[in-house]
């Protein structure tokens, strides 16, 4: 088996939904994977492809990773799991996030979940001497002084990273990350939807447009890297 070949494992993402997940789980999916997304959605059917969604082939599962008891209860529908990817992903607009709803809200998702989940995982990756992968954004190493807790969560997924890298490498866990800089999601419709903002991001790299998800969601299906910034050279 090469390294991009995946017949015969199993891979779930968190997040897979849409967007940058779900654009990294029809990766694995194409190389062979049985590949597992969790979403917030009822079913599948409540995606849309004009969402950026793309649910063919993927084993789907609903919950709610802002409720860390939610994480604990469901019911993993695979024996085994070779990769783990963290993408989940949230953000409040409108200065939400400096009032303590949002900041709660935000926390929860973007980083209490990722330690729910990696934890809850732990011990099949141990087994199988897996990978997690961890999605964070390169607002982990700038300012987004309109979003406090979005910034303060990619920060501190960064630090999760190196952490349980070191803490997981004798358990034989490859523990890697990235940080995707603009990407044209759902997520980020209010720069994408209002041309001054995207002219005003997109100025800001050097490529001079902002990223796909089908464009670099190969990266995660190789591990030459801890932390991998897909940012264009965004200044």
């Amino acid at each position: 088996m090469n390294d991009l070949d995946y017949t015969g494992k199993t891979v779930l993402v968190v997040g897979g939904s849409s967007g940058i997940g779900n654009g990294i789980a029809q990766a694995f999916r194409a190389r062979g994977a049985e590949v597992h997304v969790w979403g917030t959605r009822a079913s599948a059917d409540d995606y849309d492809a004009a969402e950026g969604s793309d649910l063919g082939g993927l084993h789907y599962t609903q919950v709610d990773v802002g409720d860390m008891d939610a994480i604990e209860r469901v019911q993993p529908a695979f024996d085994k799991l070779d990769v783990l990817i963290l993408c989940q992903g949230v953000v409040v607009y409108k200065r939400g996030e400096f009032e303590r709803a949002g900041w709660d809200h935000v926390i929860n998702v973007n980083l209490n979940s990722l330690r729910a989940c990696a934890m809850k995982f732990h011990d099949q990756l141990a087994e199988s001497q897996g990978s997690l992968i961890i999605v964070s954004s390169t607002a982990a190493f700038h300012s987004t002084k309109g979003n406090p807790a979005y910034n303060a969560s990619k920060a501190g997924a960064v630090a999760l990273v190196r952490t349980l890298g070191e803490a997981w490498a004798p358990e034989g866990i490859a523990v890697n990350g990235i940080a995707p800089g603009f990407v044209a999601t759902k997520m980020t419709k209010v720069t994408t939807d209002n041309p001054k903002r995207k002219q005003m991001a997109e100025a800001a790299i050097p490529v001079g447009r902002m990223g796909e998800p089908t464009k670099w969601r190969d990266l995660p299906c190789s591990w030459p890297h801890r932390w991998l910034p897909t940012c264009g050279g965004r200044r």
